[in-house]
């Protein structure tokens, strides 16, 4: 395959993954059809099942691309910060607080068109996993780490899931809460 047609094929699945983020922002986990991803697109069914040969698999490449962007977007802000143990913990701790209430319809979307998919669920566990496994190596008081991970996650999976509609305003003195929390791991 030459590189302009390899190019030309990765363009084409990009249109496709735009194409099913955009129905989920519209609909809901039931509206992600094949045939719903097709028409956004502008391309045949058959197009479609060529770059994803299921609506697992396309969800299973949405999944994908949604957690590089969300590790992306953490290790920028990781960066920003001072190293040491608690650069990860404030830089999720920033990251949350730049992207709290971005794109929460497609994430609630997202994460409910993918509960039932096992091998979109280990993506999750993956990425929580080697979060957690970070944030246990730090040092400072046994424990606290993975208590600010998991306070995190609480408030991410809270508002994706609609458990809670806090604004960001609301939710600023709990992540100050948790930067001083993470400030003492070192």
């Amino acid at each position: 395959m030459s590189q302009r047609t390899r190019s030309r094929r990765d363009d084409r699945a990009e249109v496709i993954l735009d194409a099913a983020g955009a129905v989920l922002r519209r609909g809901d986990a039931r509206a992600l059809t094949i045939d719903a991803v097709a028409a956004e697109a502008g391309l045949s069914k058959g197009g479609v099942l060529h770059h994803y040969a299921s609506k697992d698999a396309l969800i299973l490449a949405l999944v994908d691309r949604k957690l590089q962007h969300l590790r992306a977007g953490i290790a920028a802000c990781e960066a920003e910060r001072a190293g040491g143990a608690s650069g990860l913990a404030l830089g999720m701790i920033e990251h949350l607080r730049r992207s709290y209430c971005e794109e929460e319809d497609f994430s609630r979307a997202l994460l409910l068109a993918s509960a039932e998919n096992p091998d979109a669920l280990a993506g999750y566990r993956a990425f929580v996993a080697e979060r957690l496994a970070r944030f246990e190596a730090a040092e400072g008081p046994a424990g606290v780490g993975a208590a600010l991970f998991f306070a995190l996650l609480g408030v991410v999976m809270g508002r994706s899931l609609g458990f809670h509609d806090l604004s960001a305003a609301q939710i600023e003195p709990l992540l100050g809460a948790l930067e001083r929390a993470a400030q003492e791991l070192g």
